[in-house]
């Protein structure tokens, strides 16, 4: 049943803190640590970038089956017990360990074997803490929710990005301080949000379809327009640090210096987009035309790197895309949430709703990798952020509200 009593600031505060754990671990090895373990030098410098690539959509691969399969595990608790905390537990601590292992590993191969362990470890706990909205919220908290999820994301970069720079940590010390963060964080947080035993009402109906939401017209389009934007936005992101490298020339220890400034002001403009568009989605209840535009303004960002090929323009660009994600990946969540078709399995569909952006924000460094294969330089990346940005705001469109 939808949940019609508000939750109160503890709630919130403690869902806040385990999602900016959550963020902080994943981003900040695709941001930094993952390429400078993988990068190959000027020499053969394209080379590191399909590594990255590929090691970060095998990492996706894997996060698309292991949200949803462990959602679906979740909705099927037994009555009386809980459903979301031992998952979220189970995600949470293998993140942990596999982050120690890919600060320990050598090699392409090594590294990604390892990272697929980061990637499953925080798609389960990613669809735990998730389910929690449909689960103990009602629709007007909705989009604050998702507005912490959306915010917790662009600081979690900063944080652990802006840590293992203004420290000056070694690769292997930035993947134990991650591990750290969050077997701390994630463990209080899962322990401390509550989670009412599951009721006779959870147990599925006999003889309802296979993932039935997937056949639910409306949720489809929404899963759809919401991986593609987001493998838009990974095409703009996710290879930052190369781009500084090798587009722009920048030596490394200027490009380190200047990825933390984009990322800084990224942040701002994703946390201010998340938090007004959280409460103007709640107080209008007008979801879907918030999210398209949102797409559209992330599709400018790399429209204006196209144009403009210039530090001072990718920090614009890096403005727009902020403001643009931050405002889609909190109303399109919010968006999610409400079309939700069967309160049964708000775990599973939920999951599959993380994995498309999880699988989007992997995705897109593996296909960013193929352009600059295709074409020696990074042009076409973001020609392509730029596309597939509409493409997603497009498809979201399609999707019709619940009356």
């Amino acid at each position: 049943m939808t949940a019609t009593t508000r939750v109160g600031a503890r709630w919130m505060i403690l869902f806040t803190l385990a999602w900016l754990a959550l963020w902080t671990v994943q981003l900040t090895p695709v941001q930094l640590l993952l390429p400078e373990q993988l990068d190959t030098g000027h020499d053969d410098w394209i080379r590191g970038v399909v590594s990255s690539g590929l090691v970060l959509g095998i990492g996706g691969l894997a996060g698309i089956v292991a949200g949803p399969l462990s959602g679906a595990l979740s909705d099927r608790a037994g009555e009386g017990r809980s459903r979301r905390r031992p998952w979220a537990l189970i995600g949470v601590w293998l993140t942990a360990v596999c982050l120690v292992l890919t600060g320990f590993a050598e090699g392409p191969w090594a590294v990604g074997a390892a990272w697929v362990g980061v990637s499953v470890g925080i798609a389960v706990a990613s669809a735990s803490f998730t389910a929690l909205i449909a689960d103990q919220l009602p629709p007007s908290q909705r989009g604050a929710a998702s507005s912490a999820v959306g915010s917790s994301q662009a600081v979690g970069i900063v944080l652990g990005v802006g840590l293992v720079v203004l420290l000056g940590l070694a690769v292997l010390e930035g993947y134990l301080m991650l591990a750290g963060i969050i077997a701390v964080i994630g463990t209080a947080t899962a322990l401390m949000l509550p989670d009412p035993p599951a009721e006779k009402i959870d147990v599925p109906k006999a003889g309802r379809p296979r993932l039935a939401s997937l056949r639910d017209r409306d949720f489809a389009w929404m899963l759809s327009g919401r991986l593609v934007a987001n493998i838009g936005n990974a095409l703009g992101t996710g290879l930052f640090l190369f781009f500084l490298w090798h587009g722009l020339g920048q030596p490394k220890d200027v490009a380190q210096d200047n990825l933390l400034l984009l990322i800084v002001v990224y942040t701002v403009f994703v946390v201010a987009a998340s938090v007004v568009t959280g409460i103007v989605s709640d107080r209008t209840g007008r979801r879907r035309g918030l999210t398209v535009v949102a797409a559209f303004v992330q599709a400018a960002s790399g429209l204006a790197i196209v144009l403009v090929p210039t530090f001072e323009m990718t920090m614009v660009a890096a403005a727009l895309m902020g403001v643009g994600y931050g405002a889609f990946s909190t109303v399109g969540l919010a968006f999610a949430t409400d079309l939700l078709p069967d309160e049964q399995d708000h775990a599973r569909d939920l999951g599959i709703v993380n994995v498309t952006a999880a699988l989007g924000q992997l995705i897109g460094p593996m296909l960013g990798a193929a352009f600059v294969a295709l074409v020696g330089g990074f042009w076409l990346v973001w020609a392509a952020a730029a596309v597939l940005s509409v493409a997603g705001g497009l498809l979201t469109g399609v999707a019709r509200p619940r009356p």
